[in-house]
C-alpha cells in the first residue's frame, strides 16, 4: 500500500456557498469572484488534485476577491475526472500522468487573455496550491506576463531549468508534509541563490501537513489556525508588493 500522500480527510468538510459565477473562457470553463468595485488587478488561483469544483478552492477565489482583486480558477483539467476522495492511491502515478501540472500553458494563455481584454486586468498574480503549486512553478518559469507567483507546496522537481524565475516568486511549505522532503526544499533554496535573478522568497510553516493553507475557518484545527492565517497573509502580502 502506498503512504497516503493527503493527512488531510478531504471529505469531512463543511458545506460553503459560493459568491462568485462560472464562467466559459473557449474551452474551459472557470469560477471567478469580482470585488464590488472596479480594479485592474487580477489573480488566478490553480487549484490541487480536487480540481475547481472543489468547495475549498472556491472559498479561497473568493478571499482572493475580498481583498481586491479579480479572482479566478480555471478547470486546468479542462472537464476530465479530478482525483476523488475515494481513488486509490496505487493509481495516483497514472492519473498523474494523465493530468500533469506542466502542461497548463495554453489554458493559462486563454485565462490571461480574458482577463486582460474582458477584465481590464493590467496586472495578473497567480496562487497555486499542490498540484496547483507545481504548476505555479512551471509557469513562473514560462510566462513572462505573470507578475508575481505564489507556489504553496507545490514543486517543479526533475528539471535544470526549475530555478530560472521570470518574475518574483513565493514557496509556501508545511514542515510536516510527507510529499516534499525537507532536502528538496534546502536544494531549492541553494540552487535560487546560486541562478534566480528576481525577487523571491522560501518559508516553512511548523507543524503544518500538506494542504494545509487552503482550508476553510471551520474547518481549521485551533492548533493550525494561526499558521493558516500566517501563510495566507503572507501570500497577500507578497501578491500586494508586485502587483
Amino acid at each position: 500500500k502506498m503512504a497516503d500522500p493527503f493527512l488531510y480527510d478531504s471529505g469531512e468538510r463543511s458545506r460553503y456557498r459560493c459568491q462568485g459565477q462560472e464562467v466559459q473562457i473557449e474551452h474551459i470553463k472557470a469560477y471567478t469572484c469580482k470585488p464590488s468595485f472596479f480594479t485592474d488587478k487580477a489573480v488566478i488561483v490553480v487549484h490541487d488534485i480536487f480540481g475547481w469544483l472543489f468547495p475549498d478552492i472556491r472559498y479561497i477565489v473568493d478571499l482572493v476577491a475580498l481583498h481586491g482583486y479579480v479572482a479566478i480558477c480555471p478547470d486546468f483539467f479542462k472537464g476530465t475526472e479530478p482525483w476523488k476522495t475515494t481513488d486509490h492511491w496505487a493509481d495516483f502515478a497514472d492519473w498523474m500522468k494523465r493530468h500533469d501540472p506542466m502542461k497548463v500553458d495554453r489554458e493559462a494563455d486563454v485565462v490571461l487573455k480574458y482577463l486582460k481584454e474582458q477584465c481590464g486586468a493590467k496586472k495578473i498574480g497567480i496562487v497555486g496550491f499542490s498540484w496547483g503549486g507545481m504548476a505555479v512553478h512551471h509557469l513562473m518559469l514560462k510566462n513572462p506576463q505573470l507578475n508575481a507567483g505564489v507556489s504553496l507546496y507545490g514543486i517543479v522537481r526533475d528539471s535544470e531549468e526549475r530555478y530560472d524565475l521570470l518574475n518574483p516568486t513565493f514557496f509556501i511549505f508545511g514542515e510536516k508534509d510527507h510529499t516534499i522532503s525537507y532536502d528538496q526544499i534546502t536544494l531549492l533554496e541553494e540552487k535560487l541563490k546560486q541562478y534566480c535573478k528576481v525577487g523571491y522568497k522560501i518559508k516553512v510553516y511548523p507543524g503544518q501537513v500538506h494542504g494545509f493553507a487552503q482550508l476553510k475557518p471551520e474547518d481549521m484545527k485551533p492548533q493550525d489556525k494561526p499558521y493558516i492565517e500566517e501563510a495566507r497573509q503572507d501570500m497577500f502580502d507578497w501578491i500586494k508588493m508586485y502587483i
